[in-house]
């Protein structure tokens, strides 16, 4: 199990967390990066910010429902791509403060978070698309220059530190920095370690400056991610439920949660946390399907969680592909990740009883055999461990995850030598 050994070890006990993009950009309601990708003036969307006043904002009602799903962090877009700050900068003029709401939204959430001893976060873009010193390097997701830019890393630098030092400064306890969108390609670990004098319980993520402590896998565009291995360094994998944008979007294409739950699934497995976003809208509500998506989620995962709770990746044991295994002591946790296609599991090369197998999603037991099977009649070990008589219908809509206890540790058993994605011996 990974350990940091120092107060950043709360980062692996907390597993499943809350990512939040919100700014100015929910007005319109099409993409957190709405200033990048339509080409707009910045003039044009600085005007933005005199018809953003949120009052409908309770981050107690936010944090209400991140309870409930199971989670135990939040990481709050502070300032993204866009430049705006959601908090009170002394370096910025383009912030919350100035805005008809007025009040600094960060150091709302900051308050309620520590008055709930929830972990908090913020997320700094390490690109400011409006700011005149930026050093365009012509990569992506910057916006074109405009008459008056005076480009200046070092000036650039001087302010991105201050904003640094204000949000490690003025908030209290902060858990989480996640920079994002560093293009400038240069290496100064000096500025992470101002955050770590600052903060030192603080974590930090590997889009800035440095590698930091933790790897970000995003959506599903790292394909390594999905390797039947553990990670081999911190990390915690990021999705949003929305499919088309991270921010508030009218017209969202939303994920199921079946999809999430196979994402998280896969991610917790492997021993990375999970961290899942939403997108509240120009008045500060979550939008109620999102909502609704993080419920049914957080229900299955309040069942299921002990299966990621200080276990290992134990896929080795079986050559079963259409499974993931995680294990501790002597409990071994079958997670169904691929669409069940019959309503048995077998576990081959797996020979050995448990005492008992629970389905965690509902708590009833699970049948269980040592089952002579024709399908292996081309193996070694022609018996395998079969799960069977599986309600794989009643859980059409979630992951199956099931609880097998034995009477012996599993960490002598002998690992399955399986390279890429062997087929399923669950059907053929």
């Amino acid at each position: 199990m990974f350990q940091f050994h120092d107060p950043r070890d709360w980062f692996f006990r907390a597993r499943f967390g809350m990512f939040v993009h919100w700014g100015i950009y929910a007005i319109n309601g099409w993409h957190e990066q709405e200033h990048y990708r339509l080409g707009m003036q910045r003039d044009a969307y600085r005007r933005l910010a005199s018809r953003f006043n949120p009052q409908a904002f309770n981050p107690d009602k936010w944090l209400d429902l991140a309870e409930q799903s199971g989670m135990r962090y939040i990481v709050m877009i502070a300032k993204h791509m866009d430049g705006f700050c959601m908090f009170d900068s002394a370096v910025s003029d383009f912030k919350i403060t100035n805005t008809p709401f007025k009040k600094d939204i960060v150091g709302m959430l900051a308050d309620a978070c520590h008055r709930r001893n929830f972990h908090f976060g913020v997320y700094f873009s390490a690109l400011d698309n409006l700011h005149k010193n930026y050093p365009r390097t012509g990569k992506g997701h910057e916006s074109a220059a405009e008459p008056g830019d005076e480009p200046d890393y070092d000036k650039y630098m001087q302010f991105i530190r201050a904003q640094v030092r204000e949000l490690c400064s003025n908030y209290g306890k902060l858990d989480m920095f996640w920079w994002d969108t560093n293009r400038t390609g240069i290496v100064d670990r000096s500025v992470n370690a101002l955050i770590r004098n600052l903060q030192p319980s603080c974590v930090i993520n590997d889009r800035g400056w440095d590698e930091g402590d933790f790897g970000t896998p995003e959506r599903n565009y790292d394909k390594s991610a999905y390797a039947f291995e553990a990670f081999a360094r911190p990390t915690e994998a990021c999705e949003s439920i929305g499919s088309q944008s991270w921010g508030f979007r009218k017209d969202e294409d939303y994920f199921t949660p079946h999809y999430l739950m196979r994402r998280m699934d896969m991610m917790l497995s492997k021993r990375a946390n999970f961290l899942l976003n939403v997108g509240p809208d120009a008045d500060g509500l979550i939008p109620p399907e999102q909502a609704r998506i993080l419920q049914v989620i957080g229900r299955w995962y309040n069942r299921v969680g002990e299966a990621w709770q200080d276990t290992g990746f134990s896929c080795g044991l079986t050559a079963n592909r259409d499974v993931i295994l995680t294990s501790k002591n002597n409990v071994l946790y079958v997670h169904l990740i691929e669409e069940p296609k019959t309503t048995s599991v077998i576990l081959n090369p797996i020979n050995i009883l448990p005492a008992r197998a629970t389905l965690l999603n509902t708590g009833e037991p699970v049948g269980f055999d040592l089952n002579r099977l024709p399908i292996l009649h081309m193996e070694p070990v022609k018996t395998a461990l079969r799960l069977y008589h599986l309600p794989v219908e009643r859980l059409i809509n979630e992951l199956p995850v099931i609880k097998l206890e034995f009477d012996r540790p599993i960490e002598n058993w002998p690992v399955v030598a399986v390279t890429g994605q062997e087929t399923s011996t669950a059907v053929q």
